[in-house]
């Protein structure tokens, strides 16, 4: 990278700038998401106990997404900030961010592996583990949880490679891990004969790597953002802390929600349909975050442009941008409302062979993702308000789906229709529901960005914009 800052953010065209950041950012998060696929694809294949293994996969997403939340808190956090500070070219707060971030993830990835280690299978079975799935579910978290810390500066630090105008790196790394994995999966699960405990060894030595090459990317002094060298530097700035954290409280709710939803969401299906809807679940959970994960790119590419314009008070630049990238996340989740309805037993088949378990999966498939096309719009409105800081509103919007309209159904649904049908049906009622709110808000807040004039104090329109 140039010793530059990335001044082309400001000043080349909204279109072929967002293909530049998103074409990367999507490549990335869809290698992310085949990352995660390919050990449910080794493991639901697993001679005999593949059907189990792959609920004992799925008994363990909701821990997924309490250390992915944790890492979000600390990590877009700092890539926000980081992204908004190198448009006000202010390099040495900029700097000072990044030690932050790494000294925050080592804590709060500590702090994570502590508590589940001590208390794993008391967590497992409060999230679903029966006999028949607790020991698939430990084997694999328990080499998770070790290598948090990892997991945890890994995914942070790659966010602000991204932020700090090196999308390509990224996704480099991203696809090294994803490749090395795919490599290293069925080795470690079928010629090693370590089953689902040989996935989860694949995954954080993959990590281990790419976080070692990111690291000495980022202690290269000549860089116009690295990390320093003195050891006194990485001292928790709390107050640096407080600003970065804020920003991440969105996502990070978001994810925490989702944790305590997929929680009630296994209870259900264990309730109204046994062990193997959660087998399905796993299923649907997988191939549907392949769509969102690609949304989630066009995000990642919508961020630094987002957020460097905004900080360089450029904000026609900020709405175009949103509006192309809501477009395009639009399209994305319209293509997975296609292959979820019209081929949902042709993916189920990618990950077991069990006829009962793809018949489950696909009749979730086909009914969760029925108004799929209204996710692309609300996932790029609700990054939007975090991209500008607008963080009681990000969090509104990241809550409003999870808690205030998919919790209830989990536990309406079912009783009305009296078949784990219910729990399914949530997704799309909660989905159309929460786009709505979300558009009234995002329509609010274009509208503001349109009154305003380059180069005006965004406290012009009064309060924060």
């Amino acid at each position: 990278m140039s010793s530059a800052a990335p001044t082309e953010l400001g000043t080349k065209p909204i279109g072929s700038l967002l293909k530049q950041y998103a074409v990367p950012g999507i490549i990335a998060m869809t290698a992310s998401s085949l990352y995660n696929m390919v050990d449910s694809v080794y493991i639901g294949h697993i001679p005999d106990v593949g059907s189990l293994s792959m609920a004992g996969l799925a008994i363990t997403f909701p821990l997924m997404n309490i250390s992915a939340a944790l890492g979000t808190l600390v990590g877009v956090g700092a890539a926000t900030m980081i992204s908004v500070l190198l448009g006000q070219k202010n390099y040495k707060v900029a700097g000072k961010v990044l030690s932050n971030e790494v000294s925050l993830n080592i804590l709060v990835g500590s702090i994570f592996t502590a508590i589940t280690l001590i208390w794993m299978d008391p967590i497992l079975r409060f999230f679903g583990a029966s006999d028949a799935t607790l020991s698939f579910a430990r084997s694999y978290f328990e080499i998770i949880a070790i290598g948090n810390i990892v997991t945890h500066l890994y995914f942070g630090l790659n966010s602000v490679v991204r932020s700090s105008g090196n999308p390509k790196l990224a996704m480099g790394l991203t696809l090294f891990t994803v490749t090395s994995n795919a490599i290293l999966d069925p080795i470690f699960i079928f010629t090693l004969g370590l089953g689902i405990r040989g996935a989860a060894i694949a995954t954080v030595l993959c990590q281990c790597m790419a976080l070692g090459y990111t690291l000495w990317y980022f202690m290269d002094q000549k860089r116009f953002l690295h990390l320093p060298r003195p050891l006194r530097e990485y001292r928790v700035d709390w107050r640096i802390a407080k600003d970065s954290l804020s920003i991440g409280m969105g996502p990070f709710l978001m994810n925490l929600a989702s944790c305590i939803v997929v929680l009630f969401i296994n209870q259900q299906l264990v309730r109204w349909g046994g062990d193997l809807a959660i087998a399905a679940y796993g299923i649907v959970n997988r191939i549907t975050f392949l769509f969102v994960m690609i949304v989630m790119g066009f995000n990642q590419g919508m961020q630094p442009i987002a957020g460097y314009n905004f900080g360089a008070r450029q904000y026609g630049r900020v709405r175009k941008v949103f509006l192309l990238t809501a477009a395009w996340a639009t399209g994305v989740t319209t293509l997975g409302f296609i292959v979820s309805v019209f081929l949902p037993e042709a993916s189920a088949k990618i990950f077991t062979s069990d006829p009962i378990l793809v018949e489950k999966a696909s009749r979730g498939l086909r009914i969760m993702n029925v108004v799929f096309p209204v996710v692309g719009f609300q996932m790029v409105t609700t990054n939007l308000f975090q991209c500008l800081g607008m963080v009681k509103k990000s969090i509104f919007l990241s809550l409003s789906r999870q808690l205030l309209f998919l919790l209830p159904c989990i536990y309406i649904l079912p009783v009305v229709l009296e078949s784990e049908n219910g729990v399914w049906s949530s997704f799309p009622i909660s989905d159309m529901l929460s786009a709505i709110v979300t558009a009234i808000l995002g329509w609010k807040l274009i509208v503001k960005l349109g009154r305003l004039h380059d180069g005006d104090d965004p406290k012009v329109l009064g309060g924060q914009i």
